[in-house]
C-alpha cells in the first residue's frame, strides 16, 4: 500500500472543547472553576464517531451533581466519543466507558477522548446490547449507567433495557441516567419499562440548568428536544 494510500484511509479526527462553569451546580466547595475538555469527533457517517446533541445535556446533569460523584463507580453504555463519562471521570468517579463489541471504531474513540483529558487508566470494554457477554458478567458493582441517545432506533430501544436490567439485578441500587431525542411521537419505551419492570422519573432540564440552546460553550443540544431520564429497578414486581 503506498503512503498516499494510507494516508486516505486514516481517518480525519478534529477535537472540539466543552467548558463546564463553576456556576453550573456542584455546591460551593468546588476545587476547581471550570472543567475544560478536548473531545475528539471523527469526520465520519457512523453514529458513535461524534457528539450529538443528547451528549452534553447528560453531561451537564453529571457536572451539576459533580459534588456526589466523587467514588462513584460509574458504566458509559454506548459511548462513542464518551463526553458524559469522561465528565464523571474528571467529578472523582470510577468510569467504565463501553461501547458495542462489534465497532471497533468506537471503542478506539473512546480511547482518544481518554487520552485527550489525560483519562489514561480508564478500562474500555467491548459489550453488544442484549448479549449476555464475558465481559458483562466480569463488570465490578455499578453505582450508575449513563447512556446518551442510546434510545435512537426502535429495534435497539429493548437489547438496551435487556442490558440495563441485567446490570440492575446484580445491582439493585443501580441508577440508569440518559438523555433522549425526541424523534417521533410513536417510539415510546414505556411499555419495554413495564415489561422489564423498570421505573422512570423524568427530569426537566431546567432544575439542571440545560434548557438552553447551547451547553458547554458549544452549538449543542441546538433546538432539538432532549429528555433527561433517571431509569430505576422497581422494588417489587407489584409495583
Amino acid at each position: 500500500m503506498s503512503g498516499g494510500e494510507r494516508r486516505r484511509r486514516e481517518p480525519l479526527v478534529v477535537s472540539r472543547e466543552y467548558v463546564f462553569l463553576q456556576d453550573e451546580g456542584g455546591g460551593e466547595a468546588e476545587r476547581s472553576p471550570e472543567l475544560r475538555l478536548r473531545i475528539p469527533e471523527v469526520l465520519d457517517s457512523e453514529y458513535g464517531m461524534y457528539v450529538w446533541p443528547c451528549a452534553p445535556v447528560l453531561a451537564q446533569y453529571i457536572w451539576f451533581h459533580r459534588a456526589s460523584m466523587t467514588g462513584k463507580r460509574v458504566l458509559e453504555v454506548g459511548a462513542g466519543v464518551s463526553l458524559p463519562g469522561i465528565v464523571a471521570a474528571k467529578c472523582g468517579a470510577n468510569v467504565i466507558l463501553s461501547d458495542s463489541a462489534v465497532l471497533p471504531q468506537c471503542l478506539e474513540n473512546c480511547f482518544r477522548s481518554c487520552a485527550q483529558n489525560n483519562l489514561i487508566e480508564v478500562p474500555v470494554i467491548g459489550l453488544t446490547w442484549g448479549e449476555i457477554s464475558p465481559d458483562l458478567l466480569a463488570l465490578p458493582p455499578i453505582d450508575i449507567i449513563l447512556g446518551s441517545d442510546v434510545f435512537y432506533e426502535p429495534k435497539d430501544f429493548e437489547d438496551v433495557l435487556v442490558t440495563v436490567r441485567f446490570i440492575m439485578e446484580r445491582n439493585p441500587s443501580a441508577e440508569f441516567w440518559t438523555t433522549y431525542q425526541v424523534r417521533s411521537a410513536n417510539w415510546s419505551i414505556e411499555s419495554l419499562l413495564h415489561k422489564w419492570h423498570l421505573r422512570c422519573l423524568n427530569i426537566p432540564l431546567n432544575t439542571f440548568n440545560a434548557d438552553g440552546e447551547c451547553l458547554a460553550g458549544s452549538k449543542l443540544p441546538g433546538r432539538h428536544s432532549i429528555q433527561m431520564m433517571v431509569i430505576t429497578l422497581k422494588r417489587s414486581l407489584t409495583n
